[in-house]
């Protein structure tokens, strides 16, 4: 309990204030629990009312949250960066950083024919031909396109979005082990991450459900090359997830369909089974180039209104150039070629190193995407082990809430040759491993 700090007031104003000020002094730590309603109302001389109301106004501003038989504590105070991964060593293959192969992206050349000068960018900050573009894109796949925007990338997107949805200590039910940089995001948001686990066809149904009864506002899921297990969506997952979140109607559905094009995966989204509140993102990044700072969404028209809103009222707009860039790639025939090869390519090199690992008795999750997930016992022995060989593969610990320990290999730019060489110095290190650390 609060005992080091004395809380004062006798309305909730007050209280409240007192409250804040103890934390902005440090003398209410985060994790540090208030005292329980009735106490300090009695302590106080006010009624439980009105120190419920000075809980929930400190709820609402993200100082406290509330942890159910945990009571009312001092929010943590939110990461402002995430956690960069190390500096490959020099001298060292690279295979931790998930990028796609650069012989794979198309030439990016700004268009030429955009002509300088004044627009209204503001009451139309989407080229009209690249909105229907983007309409033709994600409809192929099923996706409703109703209401459709664009953003500065998946990131930037799921960043406003959850913004404006929702409030300092509510919970996001997100994969687990998952991408790093959503799951520092959340935490930057002052949100919590809520950990569901995840397999070979994308988040388990029964893992969702435990987290929605636990009161999470929002899940964050990605429909196929779920980063890093590599996971994706048959159409029963699909439909069991669906039927898990029907029960769930407030809840923010965001699908972040990363790969898309490169995936190796068809598309069952989670969008056309009707959920109320829902954004399917997509980036071009992995498969257009990095530069290309975009990304497109459909969403419900509510998600649409507020997102739109914040972008208005901060970044404006997605530049216009950067728009034509993007729709001349997406619609011309050669970058489409150089694009279904990329595709099949990831797909061979992926599998490629998943037959040379389970051919010496390594298992590894690698149903699609780029990259694959190997369990291994000790990760930074494996890390370090590879390294010796020459090879640098990302430890699983910033992937990771709960689940247990692996690395994550990108295969995007390993070429079948090489794949056996990396499988024959795993089975090395795993035996030097053992006879190091005892297995």
């Amino acid at each position: 309990m609060a005992t080091q700090y004395e809380i004062g007031g006798t309305t909730a104003k007050g209280i409240a204030g007192s409250v804040e000020r103890g934390v902005a002094e440090g003398a209410l730590a985060p994790g540090v629990a208030l005292p329980p309603v009735r106490r300090l109302a009695d302590e106080l001389g006010v009624s439980p009312g009105t120190v419920a109301t000075a809980y929930k106004e400190l709820r609402r501003r993200g100082i406290v949250v509330t942890r159910g038989r945990g009571g009312t504590v001092v929010a943590p105070a939110p990461a402002v960066a995430s956690r960069r991964p190390p500096k490959v060593p020099e001298g060292v293959r690279d295979l931790a950083g998930g990028h796609p192969d650069p012989a794979l992206l198309p030439t990016l050349l700004p268009p030429s024919h955009l002509s300088p000068g004044v627009r209204s960018h503001r009451s139309a900050p989407r080229l009209a031909r690249l909105e229907e573009t983007v309409r033709d894109w994600l409809g192929a796949d099923g996706v409703p396109v109703e209401h459709v925007t664009f953003a500065h990338g998946a990131l930037d997107l799921i960043n406003r979005v959850l913004s404006v949805e929702l409030l300092p200590g509510d919970g996001v039910a997100m994969e687990d082990p998952g991408y790093h940089h959503l799951l520092d995001l959340v935490a930057a948001l002052g949100l919590r991450n809520v950990p569901v686990a995840v397999d070979d066809e994308g988040m388990r149904p029964q893992a969702l459900r435990a987290a929605l009864r636990a009161g999470v506002r929002a899940v964050v899921l990605s429909p196929r090359a779920q980063n890093p297990y590599g996971g994706c969506f048959s159409a029963a997952r699909r439909n069991a997830l669906a039927e898990v979140l029907r029960d769930a109607p407030d809840v923010l559905v965001v699908e972040n369909d990363h790969a898309s094009e490169v995936a190796g995966a068809a598309l069952h989204t989670l969008s056309a089974a009707g959920p109320a509140r829902w954004v399917h993102v997509r980036t071009v990044s992995k498969f257009l180039g990095a530069d290309l700072r975009w990304a497109a969404a459909a969403c419900d028209p509510v998600t649409l209104a507020r997102h739109d809103g914040r972008l208005l009222l901060t970044s404006g707009w997605v530049s216009h150039l950067l728009q034509e860039t993007v729709h001349g790639l997406l619609t011309d025939e050669g970058t489409r070629a150089l694009v279904a090869r990329a595709r099949e390519t990831y797909a061979v090199r992926r599998t490629a190193l998943a037959g040379e690992l389970a051919a010496r008795g390594i298992a590894s999750r690698a149903a699609s995407g780029l990259n694959l997930w190997v369990p291994v016992r000790d990760e930074s022995a494996v890390v370090n082990g590879l390294r010796s060989y020459g090879w640098w593969v990302a430890a699983g610990a910033r992937f990771r809430l709960s689940s247990e320990p692996g690395v994550r290999i990108a295969a995007a730019g390993l070429v079948p040759a090489d794949a056996a060489r990396l499988a024959s110095d795993f089975v090395a290190v795993l035996g030097e491993s053992e006879a190091t650390y005892g297995g």
